[in-house]
């Protein structure tokens, strides 16, 4: 397998600073939603006699995080009652 070019200074400087707005953009404590972790794609193709058909699953594995509110607190206790 080829190895692949560095990435120029150039790109790494974009990059890096990309990450640095990114983070001064973001709102603390808000989560981004679901970050996923995993995708699987499982394709296979089968001939039919209306012509060649494709069945394709993907599974997507996520975790998202939301961090402990005072709307939440009570929630996991069962709340009042």
């Amino acid at each position: 397998m080829p190895r692949r070019p560095r990435p120029s200074l150039a790109r790494s400087l974009g990059r890096f600073f990309g990450e640095i707005g990114r983070a001064v953009a973001a709102e603390p404590g808000k989560g981004d939603g679901p970050r996923e972790v995993s995708r699987t794609i499982e394709e296979e193709q089968r001939s039919t006699p209306e012509g060649r058909m494709t069945l394709r699953r993907t599974v997507i594995e996520e975790i998202e995080i939301e961090p402990p509110g005072p709307q939440n607190a009570g929630s996991e206790s069962g709340g009042r009652g």
